[in-house]
């Protein structure tokens, strides 16, 4: 007999693995199963191909130049050992970065797959979407998005410093959870360039629609952009105060669309 959870009512409410219930002293057969679908979803996640191609077509589709680069890891099984290589460029893709013609850049777009390209298949256009008509309405000057393959968060910075780039954001699968293998992590980084530390980044996470959603993330975005580029901090120095502006009444959470002429 399987022993009904008090928290049951609780459960239709997150995707959190609560109100489990029992069978003796074992989990019923069904959660086991939901167990090994999710850890099963997780390491897909993390092994799936990234499809750099598909992505830089789909973010062109959107009216952006693309990039495509990628780090010193030659394949994913080095990527997951060997961290360091992630964060760094190919010969390559530096050599493209450096010939790419080097305007006045506000900021710098990478899209990354990290550790799961199924978030980043998932969420970096339609993201990316919802950020532009903020790019626009406050005339930013954005590089190419960058497309990156086998890449950590650092890797960022190399792009950044390469593009002479005022700050950098690079649009990251996170690390898959059991409940969340396609979030989307968002790392903003003022003055990029090697050596920069996650303290002084700014970084908004589980960005899907179980989580924060992509419009609400943009807005976030937005706001760090602003005050990263107008004080000249991002990270720990740089708190983020946007939900202020709902509480009084100012922007909403996606720009309307008389809110973009």
């Amino acid at each position: 007999m399987i022993a009904r959870d008090p928290w049951l009512a609780f459960a239709r409410h997150t995707p959190a693995r609560i109100a489990l219930g029992r069978t003796g002293a074992s989990l019923p057969t069904q959660e086991v199963l939901r167990f090994a679908l999710a850890h099963a979803q997780a390491r897909d996640a993390v092994h799936t191909p990234f499809d750099s191609n598909a992505m830089a077509e789909q973010v062109r589709a959107l009216g952006f130049e693309t990039l495509q680069v990628a780090s010193a890891a030659p394949a994913r099984d080095v990527y997951l050992r060997r961290p360091d290589l992630g964060r760094r460029l190919s010969t390559d893709s530096r050599a493209l970065l450096d010939a790419a013609p080097h305007g006045p850049i506000d900021l710098a777009l990478v899209v990354a797959d990290g550790l799961s390209s199924a978030a980043v298949h998932a969420q970096a256009v339609p993201f990316l979407a919802a950020l532009k008509p903020w790019i626009e309405k406050e005339k930013w000057r954005v590089s190419p998005v960058c497309v990156a393959a086998q890449a950590r968060v650092a890797l960022g910075d190399e792009v950044g410093a390469a593009l002479k780039a005022r700050a950098v954001l690079v649009m990251i699968g996170e690390r898959p959870g059991l409940s969340s293998p396609d979030s989307l992590g968002l790392y903003l980084t003022f003055a990029p360039r090697p050596g920069r530390t996650d303290a002084e980044r700014n970084c908004i996470s589980n960005v899907r629609a179980e989580g924060l959603s992509h419009d609400a993330a943009a807005f976030k975005l937005a706001w760090l952009l602003k005050e990263a580029l107008r004080r000249e901090i991002t990270g720990v120095d740089l708190k983020d105060e946007s939900d202020a502006l709902l509480e009084h009444g100012h922007p909403p959470l996606a720009l309307s669309a008389a809110g973009r002429d």
